[in-house]
């Protein structure tokens, strides 16, 4: 299904009569300029918005879904939307609390340009009277001298403010300090606005609540340069119950792209959602209705057992972002490695995506399945691997093991990979050269 066939499904679906009601249900709005404005402004005539995403990576991640999802839910409520992806900004890179961008070489930015507009374009509609539009800021930046820069956009601009902003000072404050090129950064994206303001019309911005700065960076240069009224909402970072960040696991992020997080590894990611926090991740990362959402909390309440909303939340964030038939392909292998379906049946892509994002080893033919346990780590000795065997608990590609010399045969193979599973729950892959 096309982006605009789904978004075309999703009006027939749901009411978004008060966008801003629903955005602030959904608990998309930590910060915003005036809300009684905001309100009237969505609820009217159709506005041009925008949000931006820097080609820092070649792939946008999981904080990156918030926003695209709130695009594409303005969207549906009839409003414009402009994509950006930052040519230029990318080039500089938004200040981190810590320290300094390593700076990528322009080709490769370039490169990942492509990548980041393909990734946006998933998520909006390019058709009918609210068509989006894909835009980057090197066409207007590139062409503009530093004199022409200074002049026009800096003068507008107070060292003062600008260093109040949170991650300017964050950096002052850390012993790396902040060079010229990444305190400019907030100047550049407060030009975005302003361009797009002149060029399309473009009343709001959206991006993360730790963008406030940029955007309100925007907002103010446009009331100075232009006398007018822009606006800005932030969401909120999102973080699970315990406050660890969301999205990230050891520093690893889980990327929108399949070559980088595999839909299998996508999947299990929302799968394994807490309990304290599948409601709020279906609020934010579904089109489920009100009253769908209110019985899967309901259904969390009463019979947490059946993960029903965790079902439904990998289900559907997964479609959007992977579509349908890769995520059949994840649902799949995932009830085939628990036992619930034939591996034989899984595709060798997606059987071995799975297999690499739990334990594995590498063999040869004829290993035993005593060692491999060991070898996987499910067992710390090969006692214990004998033990857990005789005890009935050891199962070679959903077939139990019935004895501590079985040995891995060819015909157990599937396009050279095998699963072994201890008990209900605890895998490991196994591939034979």
């Amino acid at each position: 299904m096309s982006a605009s066939e789904s978004l075309s499904k999703q009006r027939n679906d749901d009411s978004f009569a008060d966008i801003w009601d629903e955005i602030n249900w959904r608990g998309l709005v930590q910060l915003s300029t005036d809300e009684t404005e905001l309100k009237r402004l969505l609820a009217g005539s159709p506005i041009t918005y925008y949000c931006g995403f820097d080609p820092t990576a070649p792939s946008l991640h999981l904080g990156n879904l918030v926003q695209l999802l709130l695009m594409r839910r303005l969207q549906l409520a009839g409003h414009r939307p402009l994509g950006l992806v930052g040519g230029s900004t990318g080039l500089i890179g938004d200040p981190k609390p810590t320290a300094e961008r390593t700076l990528n070489t322009k080709d490769t930015v370039a490169e990942w340009v492509g990548y980041l507009q393909a990734q946006v374009s998933k998520f909006l509609s390019f058709e009918d009277e609210n068509a989006a539009q894909l835009v980057n800021n090197l066409d207007w930046t590139a062409p503009m001298s530093a004199i022409d820069f200074l002049r026009d956009i800096g003068k507008h601009y107070r060292v003062g403010t600008m260093l109040k902003k949170d991650a300017v000072s964050a950096r002052l404050n850390s012993s790396e300090g902040i060079s010229y090129t990444e305190f400019s950064y907030q100047i550049l994206q407060g030009l975005d606005f302003l361009e797009l303001y002149r060029t399309y019309g473009c009343l709001l911005q959206t991006g993360g609540s730790d963008q406030w700065g940029n955007l309100t960076s925007g907002t103010d240069l446009i009331r100075k340069a232009e006398g007018a009224t822009a606006h800005a909402i932030g969401t909120p970072l999102i973080t699970n119950s315990d406050g660890t960040k969301f999205g990230k696991s050891e520093g690893n992020a889980i990327w929108l792209d399949a070559t980088l997080t595999s839909p299998y590894a996508f999947y299990q990611f929302w799968l394994n959602t807490d309990d304290a926090d599948v409601i709020d991740r279906l609020k934010v990362f579904t089109f489920l209705s009100r009253k769908e959402i209110e019985e899967f909390a309901d259904a969390v309440a009463t019979e947490p057992f059946k993960r029903a909303a965790q079902q439904r939340l990998a289900l559907d964030v997964t479609t959007l972002v992977h579509g349908a038939e890769a995520t059949r392909a994840a649902v799949a292998a995932s009830a085939a490695l628990f036992g619930q379906g034939e591996i034989s049946q899984l595709d060798a892509a997606t059987l071995e995506s799975a297999l690499r994002e739990i334990p594995n080893t590498t063999t040869m033919p004829g290993a035993l399945v005593t060692q491999l346990l060991v070898d996987t780590g499910l067992t710390a000795s090969l006692g214990e691997a004998r033990r857990a065997i005789a005890q009935g608990g050891v199962y070679l590609n959903n077939a139990p093991v019935e004895s501590a010399e079985t040995a891995l045969e060819s015909a157990q193979l599937h396009n050279g990979m095998a699963v072994l599973r201890r008990g209900k729950k605890t895998l490991a892959g196994v591939f034979v050269e």
